[in-house]
């Protein structure tokens, strides 16, 4: 999404992303791995009793591509209105009985638990996201928090200098500095996985360009 809108400002081009649901019977969705399960007599996996899922269809995911080529403008980001989310229980439930089968009775259905970054409920759009109409009554436009260009520039430049080399909090600052909503679970998953991380000495970049030096940065820690 980021390289769509960067692109966009410097191209004649129209560049647009579209945010898909799950895709009902695309490869590696779930209706293809069910109806194996069903098919072989169970058990029918499903990771928790209360994880949602929102669906989309073949054909829609398709028009939705080719509206949002229609659409756009340059750099926008659309979102299908897909109803409520659905359990996916009570998917399996559904493909179970449309199979001629009675769940947890002739097909068995068992939990195998959150995968690691896994989550119980889908956020197509975040709390930090707006969201605005088309022409389209199904079809909605994501408004992602803005990026000051420019500043991102400037910070790619000095990070992308030979001889800077920054820990893990002033890179967190770093990116804090563009993206002041930017929230970080990276400490907490080092530690549970046992990782060692290790603060590299900074080293003063050299910008010799006129622009924003590490010292300038906000939050940045200045090298020993």
């Amino acid at each position: 999404m980021a390289e769509v809108q960067q692109v966009s400002r410097t191209s004649q081009t129209r560049f647009a992303a579209v945010r898909f649901g799950n895709v009902l019977g695309s490869r590696g969705s779930v209706v293809p791995l069910f109806k194996k399960q069903i098919a072989r007599g169970g058990p029918v996996t499903v990771t928790h009793p209360d994880m949602t899922r929102y669906f989309m269809t073949i054909p829609e995911a398709v028009q939705l591509v080719i509206q949002a080529g229609a659409l756009a403008q340059g750099g926008e980001v659309f979102v299908l209105d897909m109803g409520e989310p659905v359990k996916i229980v009570d998917l399996a439930r559904s493909m179970i009985r449309l199979s001629g089968f009675e769940p947890d009775e002739d097909i068995e259905i068992v939990y195998t638990g959150i995968r690691p970054g896994e989550k119980l409920f889908e956020e197509i759009l975040t709390s930090e996201e707006g969201i605005g109409a088309t022409r389209h009554q199904r079809i909605f436009v994501a408004k992602p928090d803005g990026v000051d260009a420019p500043a991102l520039e400037r910070l790619l430049h000095i990070v992308g200098q030979p001889g800077w080399t920054a820990g893990e909090e002033e890179v967190l600052a770093v990116l804090r500095s563009v993206l002041p909503a930017f929230r970080s679970d990276m400490l907490g998953l080092a530690e549970e996985s046992g990782a060692v991380t290790s603060d590299l000495q900074a080293k003063p970049a050299r910008d010799t360009r006129g622009l924003l030096t590490r010292e300038e940065i906000p939050g940045l820690a200045q090298p020993v």
